[in-house]
């Protein structure tokens, strides 16, 4: 497996794998893709990034946008990472979020954080196993495909970055 910096090229299989994320109904509110530009644009380009495996097909993508313009969270990113239903359980979820927590150390980033559905059990192992941690629950906080969700906040706090 080749971790590389998420680029142009790899649009098609980074938007496959979203979609596929997005049919489990268990990775993201998100109920469509989008499009390439609009992917793009709500992404830092400098903290996303993709795995390949040896033929080079795309096996996941990590990245992560700012949560606030406001210069006091700065250092503050909300991040996705998405893995290939038929590369589950290689360590490429792990591979990626390594990635995205060396990038965002490097650039002053000290806090990464997300939500994620309860149910979504893998996910949330994976998070801890890299030194995220559960903040709390939001109960109720969206309705999805007509059902209200609760989602799991969690966090990594830089113990690099001050």
């Amino acid at each position: 497996m080749q971790i590389v910096t998420m680029r142009d090229e790899h649009a098609s299989p980074v938007l496959d794998v979203y979609r596929l994320g997005i049919g489990t109904r268990q990775a993201t509110f998100e109920t469509e893709v989008p499009d390439w530009a609009a992917f793009d644009a709500a992404r830092l380009p400098e903290h996303r990034f993709v795995a390949l495996d040896a033929d080079g097909s795309l096996l996941g993508w990590v990245a992560c946008s700012p949560v606030s313009g406001r210069p006091v969270y700065a250092g503050v990113v909300e991040h996705s990472v998405y893995v290939h239903p038929d590369a589950r359980g290689r360590g490429v979820g792990r591979t990626l979020l390594d990635a995205l927590i060396a990038s965002t150390e490097k650039a002053g980033i000290w806090t990464i954080q997300s939500a994620v559905f309860p149910e979504n059990t893998a996910s949330l192992a994976l998070h801890v196993a890299c030194g995220f941690r559960v903040v709390g629950t939001r109960e109720r906080i969206g309705r999805h495909y007509g059902a209200w969700r609760d989602v799991v906040l969690i966090e990594r706090r830089s113990p690099v970055v001050d």
